[in-house]
């Protein structure tokens, strides 16, 4: 084979079309990965909406696949490993950040589909560094929405250390949220699952949620407040919107951890902050290694992703339903039937 089939878009805005693409020998420090399967996030409707990157792109940065070859210099990989590639697609190695292994913050650091081309494809190169390693066991549809969604919820809980039986609550529970309700659940706190519309109340408990609230209904932060508040409080959300009044569910020395962000701002009164000891802080995503931490739990959990899985070619309908919010939590594309 010396072409892959690619999903690519060309223009801001444009309709994806589905390419042949030669292969990419990998050079020094890199790896091509045979795609088994390419998670549909958020962020890539982001990607295909502005066109961020010039040229062709191909989005997709939730990836399970085979390493399929190797550039020179690449050690402690084989050929025919299973491994994840996630939202963290390499970074300098040298920086400050790098140097005390935060990774993800490097200024020079890269993402799949936008600093080169995706996973929306049957391969896709990368830096050898930016791989995790796949446990045995787990199908590559349940790792790929792990490289992002999952790692990023589970460092965000990992964050805020609390005793097991702290109450905390997800706002949202969908594709991220719906996996930080079964991570937090596991990790022994009781969890209020926020959500709009009473009918997902039942889900929300299928989850591991002990309580749930409508907040098309109820003032979310007042509800919790009314209850005695929470310690933690994780906003999924892609709308700023509500967390000034979430800010009111929190317990004193409570956190308040943004995951989902539009482009509005946050007003909050300082006083309430000062009063309360309150925190609020942002959370971006984790790195290789806790992406392979965030598969091993959720392996001995059982704390696996709800996907849609269709084929590369139907890519499209994919993020349209991401996009439209018809997807109820994550679609997986399977790379596999374009072979």
């Amino acid at each position: 084979m010396t072409t892959s089939t690619t999903i690519r878009i060309h223009t801001e805005g444009g309709a994806l079309v589905t390419e042949q693409v030669a292969l990419e020998v990998p050079s020094d420090g890199w790896v091509r990965v045979r795609v088994h399967a390419s998670g549909i996030c958020g962020a890539d409707v982001r990607t295909a909406l502005a066109h961020e990157a010039g040229g062709p792109v191909t989005p997709g940065h939730e990836v399970a696949g085979v390493i399929e070859e190797r550039g020179r210099g690449v050690e402690g990989w084989s050929v025919g490993d299973r491994v994840s590639v996630g939202w963290f697609g390499g970074s300098c190695g040298t920086c400050s950040a790098c140097l005390a292994g935060d990774v993800v913050h490097c200024p020079a650091r890269k993402v799949p589909g936008i600093s080169y081309p995706g996973g929306w494809a049957e391969t896709i190169t990368v830096p050898a560094h930016a791989l995790a390693r796949i446990p045995d066991g787990m199908t590559f549809e349940q790792a790929a929405p792990l490289g992002c969604a999952g790692v990023t919820v589970f460092t965000a809980l990992q964050a805020v250390p609390l005793l097991p039986g702290s109450p905390v609550a997800i706002f949202g529970i969908g594709g991220l949220g719906h996996l930080a309700v079964q991570y937090a659940a596991a990790l022994g706190y009781e969890v209020t699952a926020i959500a709009r519309g009473a009918e997902r109340a039942e889900s929300a408990r299928a989850l591991g949620a002990s309580a749930f609230t409508d907040s098309t209904v109820h003032q979310p932060g007042r509800t919790l407040s009314d209850r005695g508040g929470v310690a933690h409080i994780i906003s999924t959300s892609s709308s700023t919107a509500p967390i000034a009044e979430l800010l009111r569910g929190l317990r004193p020395h409570g956190t308040l951890t943004v995951i989902g962000a539009d482009a509005g701002a946050i007003s909050i009164p300082a006083g309430q902050l000062v009063m309360n000891a309150l925190s609020i802080r942002g959370h971006l995503t984790g790195s290789p290694r806790d992406i392979e931490t965030v598969m091993r739990f959720a392996q001995d959990t059982n704390a696996h992703a709800r996907i849609e899985v269709l084929p590369l070619e139907e890519a499209a309908e994919g993020l349209r339903r991401v996009r439209d919010g018809e997807a109820r939590f994550r679609v997986v594309l399977d790379a596999s039937e374009a072979r």
